[in-house]
């Protein structure tokens, strides 16, 4: 099995307009909701590659939760819930015919700390019979900055973590940190508080958390390019071009397909590779990550993988 697990879930809501204008009445030409947020989308991509080994883990609550738990319920994904007395948030996509996209996020309301103790709970029974985890998302607000630390040391399983800053930091201190974290560029510049402009300077950054701990590091960074290091080897990454429907979820989906593919016994590049190509499909689609396996099949031998000499 392997566990998606989050605390900050979203129900969406996506709106489509010919060309937004600040300051005036925009009225959407098309108008959508779904369940999403980093850990939902990583949950519904994994499905998507392997129904029978996937299973999601989130903190949910209020009509909104209660929506996210119907449509999992109605498309068959398996899911574990924690109940949460505050509502779960709704996060808006505004898609623009240009290829514009804003995102209009709403912070996570604060867990108590019973419902913290709850979740870790149910992640550690969870993940005690798990191939592979993927921890993923921001952290209500008020969480202890080194609660997935403690999630980490609660079940030795290979993790995929798509987290940044001092919650990153404080999981490559633990004695078996993740696997594979993800951040993007410009989160990794954040967490490690300098700008990240050259290519030199990205692979110093993911250099930097190597040494503190990371095996291996995934560096996205929209459409372009694709960056993988160990302690020992570096990976450049060629997405395919393709055209862009709604850009929302990509790096779930490539979290998801990262995952799969190490529950498979693929070594890190080539599991990579595959979640390239799980990003790649879901650009296309209009809801995140309803991706298809067959696609992301086929596109995964669109994705050039080169190995540098550093």
């Amino acid at each position: 099995m392997i566990l998606a697990a989050g605390l900050t879930p979203a129900w969406q809501r996506i709106l489509r307009f010919g060309q937004l204008q600040l300051g005036e009445v925009n009225r959407a030409v098309e108008a959508y909701a779904c369940a999403s947020g980093k850990v939902i989308n990583v949950g519904l991509a994994l499905h998507a590659l392997e129904a029978s080994q996937a299973k999601t883990l989130a903190l949910i609550g209020g009509e909104t939760g209660d929506a996210i738990e119907r449509e999992f319920a109605q498309s068959g994904v398996t899911a574990r819930w924690v109940p949460s007395s505050r509502a779960t948030r709704v996060c808006t996509t505004l898609l623009e015919d240009n290829g514009r996209t804003t995102e209009l996020v709403e912070n996570a309301a604060p867990a108590s700390a019973e419902e913290l103790e709850a979740f870790a709970a149910a992640y550690r029974e969870e993940a005690s019979s798990a191939a592979v985890a993927v921890l993923t998302g921001s952290l209500p607000q008020g969480t202890p900055r080194e609660y997935y630390r403690q999630l980490l040391d609660a079940a030795a399983v290979p993790t995929v973590a798509d987290i940044r800053g001092p919650e990153l930091m404080a999981m490559l201190a633990a004695p078996q940190p993740p696997l594979v974290v993800k951040p993007n560029r410009e989160e990794l510049a954040a967490t490690l508080g300098r700008p990240l402009t050259s290519d030199d300077e990205l692979l110093a950054g993911m250099r930097q958390l190597n040494a503190a701990g990371a095996p291996w590091v995934v560096i996205t960074q929209g459409a372009r390019a694709v960056w993988a290091t160990s302690r020992q080897a570096a990976y450049r990454l060629q997405p395919p071009t393709l055209p862009v429907v709604n850009p929302i979820g990509c790096g779930d989906c490539m979290a998801a397909g990262i995952a799969w593919g190490i529950a498979q016994g693929w070594d890190v590049p080539d599991a990579v590779r595959l979640g390239i190509a799980a990003a790649g499909d879901n650009v296309t689609q209009l809801l995140p990550a309803r991706i298809d396996r067959q696609r992301v099949e086929h596109l995964t031998s669109s994705v050039v993988i080169e190995r540098l000499d550093v």
